[in-house]
């Protein structure tokens, strides 16, 4: 238990650390043009932490099944890898580059590996992958609305 209490925290901390490092440019943000269904500001980090808390749990759950991750296949490493970074990333080019088209193709990226992350976790725990059904929803949802952000403000010089 204290192990998987270990690595809940730190994978916490990991996936919330590009909120410090590139915290949401909330003017920037409002100029913007957004669909009409587009959820209130303050409801993202709220949705964000629900979701890192329970991506944190099924990272945890896989590690402490493999031994560390010693008994997992490479694959489920390398598309956790690769989720993570693309979703810190994603922080990086909405609101310091303030790229749109950039922040679209990095939702894309991370929901892509949402579902293969969810598909590589079910051999080594069903509720691990079920854990993160709530992100790869999410991740769908953020892409649809990244991309239709892209397409309203792509004539105003801030999509790139």
């Amino acid at each position: 238990m204290f192990t998987f209490i270990i690595v809940f925290l730190i994978t916490y901390a990991l996936f919330s650390i590009s909120g410090v490092l590139f915290p949401t440019d909330l003017p920037y943000y409002a100029t913007l043009k957004k669909p009409s269904w587009n959820p209130p500001a303050k409801l993202f980090g709220i949705v964000w932490a629900i979701l890192y808390a329970l991506i944190s749990a099924s990272v945890a759950i896989v590690y402490t099944k493999t031994d560390g991750f010693q008994e997992a296949a490479s694959s489920y490493v390398l598309i956790l890898l690769i989720n993570y970074v693309a979703n810190q990333a994603f922080t990086f080019f909405e609101f310091k580059l303030k790229n749109l088209r950039l922040a679209f193709l990095d939702s894309a990226i991370v929901a892509i590996t949402t579902f293969l992350l969810l598909y590589a976790t079910i051999p080594y725990s069903k509720l691990a992958a079920w854990l993160l059904l709530p992100y790869l929803v999410w991740s769908c949802f953020a892409t649809l609305l990244a991309w239709t952000i892209y397409q309203l403000n792509k004539n105003t010089n801030r999509a790139y």
